[in-house]
């Protein structure tokens, strides 16, 4: 693979992501980190899942900044690769949220895309 290719699959977190996934993950016992994937279904083709994990795959890969840490599968990685994962707390509530420049099209609620 070359360096173009290992950059655009690269997937980063924002200090305010790893801060909540620190908070989030301290508080529940026995679980190391943040998993997410790419499912299909959604209203738009495909969505984001979101699980607390206590184990690390063999095809994952780990995202680390500041002590916490997100776990992607391989196969999810394909579909989120240069993405940016960021915890939004602002009027229209708390979450995390993924900018993808993979995505064509996304929905209102937030989780769901197409490519």
């Amino acid at each position: 693979m070359g360096a173009d290719a290992k950059t655009a699959m690269k997937v980063e977190m924002t200090e305010s992501a790893a801060k909540r996934i620190s908070k989030i993950v301290g508080n529940e016992p026995g679980k190391t980190a943040l998993r997410v994937s790419v499912e299909g279904g959604g209203c738009s083709g495909f969505s984001y899942k979101f699980d607390l994990v206590d184990a690390r795959n063999d095809d994952d890969v780990a995202i680390e900044r500041d002590g916490a840490t997100v776990l992607i599968d391989d196969i999810s990685l394909i579909y989120m690769g240069g993405s940016v994962i960021d915890f939004v707390d602002d009027l229209m509530g708390q979450s995390f949220q993924i900018r993808n420049p993979n995505a064509v099209a996304s929905c209102g609620c937030g989780t769901s895309f197409s490519v």
